[in-house]
């Protein structure tokens, strides 16, 4: 990617954070990225271009982090490191992860199915565990996920330290 290609993504990533995507023009892109428009027609060739390009590196943000919870060996290790993962955001990456969760009430452009892997995965572990319903415990979890994402993007909790270690204790991790 070019220079120029990754201030147009950082300009759009934080003008749709920021003003939404509804309300964010192409031209006032540009102008935040200090470019023609029509240079981001040409690598993007339209707004939901663009987005789509800052969607895909969300997607590969999400697969790294879910990298390690595929890998967990133990059952236990697997439901942890998926319970931690919303206290793993960086803040350098706050805009990105609050465009992705407005976007999904804004637009049709957000799709659960990428996580459907993840899922399955924590299906097994709750399985292995012996819980009577495996996949109710893993809709659990992804909703809890969903719920403290959306917390630590809005309005930390004051601990969230003891909210992940209360939630630990739920599953006696």
């Amino acid at each position: 990617m070019t220079e120029k290609q990754q201030r147009i993504l950082e300009a759009a990533l934080r003008l749709f954070a920021q003003e939404g995507y509804a309300a964010t023009s192409t031209s006032k892109v540009a102008k935040a990225a200090g470019v023609s428009e029509g240079l981001i027609f040409r690598h993007f060739q339209s707004k939901e271009g663009l987005l789509q390009a800052i969607l895909t590196q969300a997607h590969e943000m999400t697969r790294q982090a879910f990298a390690g919870v595929v890998l967990a060996s133990d059952p236990k290790e697997t439901i942890r490191k998926i319970l931690e993962l919303p206290y793993t955001i960086s803040e350098a990456h706050y805009e990105m992860w609050r465009l992705v969760y407005a976007l999904k009430w804004q637009t049709k452009q957000y799709d659960t199915s990428s996580y459907d892997p993840i899922r399955l995965v924590l299906q097994h572990a709750f399985a292995e565990l012996g819980y009577a319903d495996p996949a109710a415990e893993a809709e659990l979890v992804f909703m809890y996920l969903d719920g403290a994402a959306t917390a630590m993007l809005l309005h930390p909790p004051a601990q969230p330290a003891a909210v992940l270690e209360a939630l630990k204790k739920k599953y006696n991790l």
